[in-house]
């Protein structure tokens, strides 16, 4: 009896767990028509996540073309998220940021090599130390040629590891900026612990991997 009753609760919880991982709002944004974001002043914008998002700032902005990265959310299927609520992992949203970008001197495609040569491209539902799915890696797409770039870079990436890459790939909905004391994280805050020992050595790695994208200073 008592063999009985435990099955019937490992059972439950594992249905329950099956259905807290299955939710139709963010079936809907992962399905969803891509928003395509006009130029404005000749400049151009692309959104990823890769973890921290104080991290993914420090490594966009040193790359030549970018004008301005944004620290912020995407991805989830709730309005108005806030680092408190995206930190519950409960809103679908990822940390993300809006590149805001000169596409005359760099290429969406080299933005797509610049996002997996700054992060780990096997580590599922976060980077580093940052684990959960408010971290998971996304490139979001604006319309089929991106989503072209992105599939295909993923593709080569994943034959080249022989692994499956963990980055989701989704159609481009809504950017929410972050709150104010986000912003420029990495240039404000050099002091900080985590800048030190987590943001600049990223960001150090991947400025190796990639010399030639790198601004003259950064």
């Amino acid at each position: 009896m008592k063999k009985l009753i435990t099955l019937l609760f490992l059972a439950l919880v594992f249905s329950c767990h099956n259905q807290a991982q299955t939710n139709p709002k963010q079936d809907a944004i992962k399905n969803a028509k891509p928003v395509t974001v006009k130029l404005e002043n000749g400049k151009a914008k692309a959104y990823f996540a890769s973890g921290c998002f104080w991290c993914v700032e420090a490594v966009y902005e040193s790359v030549k073309g970018v004008d301005e990265v944004i620290n912020g959310y995407a991805g989830g299927h709730t309005k108005n998220p806030t680092y408190e609520k995206s930190n519950t992992g409960k809103t679908g949203h990822a940390e993300a940021v809006e590149v805001i970008y000169d596409p005359k001197v760099v290429s969406f495609k080299t933005l797509v090599d610049v996002y997996f040569a700054s992060q780990n491209p096997l580590q599922v539902n976060g980077q580093g130390p940052d684990k959960g799915s408010q971290y998971r890696s996304i490139l979001f797409y604006q319309d089929q040629t991106q989503k072209q770039i992105i599939d295909n870079k993923k593709a080569t990436l994943g034959k080249q590891l022989n692994a499956k890459i963990a980055a989701e790939v989704y159609p481009f909905q809504k950017f929410w900026i972050a709150e104010d004391y986000h912003q420029n994280y990495e240039k404000l805050h050099p002091e900080n612990r985590y800048i030190q020992g987590v943001s600049i050595p990223r960001l150090k790695k991947f400025q190796a991997k990639m010399p030639e994208v790198l601004k003259e200073k950064h």
